[in-house]
């Protein structure tokens, strides 16, 4: 494991890239966990509710300023 983290590591950060995009693109979209229909109708509908109310969520930076501060 070693030899291929040192292989890995004298890659140029544009080489690395390219990897993550053949590794991502050798993925089978078949192979990955299923989405059950429960999910997939929460899922809808959540998209449902956003797209009838697009102004009713905040940003995201605004919630994580708002999560900061609750931890501060």
């Amino acid at each position: 494991m070693v030899e291929r983290s040192q292989a890995l590591e004298s890659l140029t950060a544009d080489e690395r890239i390219a990897l993550m995009g053949r590794l991502w693109d050798s993925l089978d979209p078949a192979a990955a966990a299923p989405v059950s229909a429960a999910l997939a109708a929460e899922l809808d509908g959540r998209e449902a509710e956003a797209d009838a109310d697009p102004d009713a969520g905040i940003p995201w930076t605004a919630l994580r300023e708002e999560l900061r501060a609750r931890i501060r």
